[in-house]
């Protein structure tokens, strides 16, 4: 195992006593035992921080740093700047891995000879009930180039997160992950992409998401209007930069990416932010009425898109209250 590359895991902390145990010894029971396995407490305040010095005692693979609370793009980004790993992945500290998933990502990356590697993941909830697919594994190892990729993320079926990746660290830039953003994993992959070549994905589901209420992604009441939709619309219009300078096949796609995340804001804001103050809300439906004969000669778009699309760019207040009505009735 001498010849054998280092990868560097990376594990932001905050605040997870319950379950950080079972994530850091589900690392460190890796069957491939090259790891720098970095946590990052972020400015617990429950006693995460004496948990992971104790954890580090267990292990000497084991690097801990204490920062002040900046957020989990702040500490991944961090970590990197301290990584020392030839590849890196990421674990969320309430998720947990399979043993032999960095042994399997490595192994994809050296016989298919890329840059990078995906594995599948599967999910549950806090009552142990399995979830359905976010993102539905391929039968057998699949090798893609960067712009079959982009197109798969633009058509909502690939997966975004870095979590089921292992890449090699000198493809990530000096800023990486954007501080203070939610869909930060998007935002990074798009940017990275055109540098990272082919990538492989792999069949088995060796990443085990918990879906835990009350994470940055995972709120309890569902009348939260959480700040990952309009950061999602702010990454559609970067994606739309990127495929016009890379992937100019991919325009139309992009196109229908951007009306999706912006159909996605209107569908999820609260009527009363509908309002004159709100300019993110303003600029959206002020582009989707500037983008509607555009988006009916879209061929990408569907049916039910175009047909959202125009009632939103029509009344947008008014097709909601329709909407929140109809869905009361289900």
């Amino acid at each position: 195992m001498t010849d054998a590359p280092l990868i560097t895991v990376i594990v932001p902390v905050y605040n997870i006593l319950t379950y950080l145990p079972r994530c850091v010894r589900s690392i460190t029971a890796q069957t491939y035992r090259r790891l720098e396995i970095i946590l990052v407490d972020d400015g617990s305040t429950d006693g995460t921080g004496e948990l992971c010095d104790r954890l580090g005692e267990e292990d000497g693979r084991i690097r801990v740093y204490h920062r002040e609370n900046g957020g989990s793009s702040a500490a991944r980004n961090f970590a990197l700047g301290h990584a020392s790993g030839e590849y890196v992945g990421f674990v969320d500290s309430d998720d947990y891995i399979a043993s032999d998933m960095y042994e399997k990502l490595l192994w994809g990356i050296r016989t298919f000879r890329t840059a990078a590697a995906q594995i599948a993941r599967d999910e549950t909830d806090e009552k142990g009930n399995r979830l359905p697919d976010i993102c539905v594994p391929p039968e057998e190892p699949v090798v893609t180039d960067s712009g079959e990729f982009m197109r798969q993320l633009l058509l909502h079926r690939g997966d975004c997160s870095f979590c089921t990746k292992l890449v090699r660290r000198e493809l990530f830039p000096a800023e990486a992950f954007p501080v203070g953003k939610l869909n930060e994993d998007f935002n990074l992959l798009v940017r990275m992409l055109p540098s990272m070549g082919r990538i492989v994905s792999l069949p088995w589901q060796c990443y085990h998401v918990f879906y835990r209420i009350g994470s940055n992604s995972r709120r309890r009441d569902k009348e939260d209007f959480s700040r990952v939709y309009a950061d999602c619309v702010e990454n559609a219009d970067l994606v739309g930069e990127i495929v016009e300078r890379e992937y100019p096949a991919l325009e139309g796609t992009a196109f229908r990416f951007g009306v999706f995340q912006r159909l996605e804001y209107l569908l999820h804001i609260p009527i009363s932010q509908m309002n004159g103050g709100n300019r993110v809300y303003l600029g959206i439906v002020a582009y989707m009425r500037r983008n509607w004969l555009r988006a009916m000669k879209n061929p990408v778009l569907t049916g039910k898109n175009k047909l959202y699309h125009t009632l939103f760019a029509i009344s947008p207040r008014g097709i909601r209250r329709l909407h929140a009505k109809w869905r009361l009735r289900e």
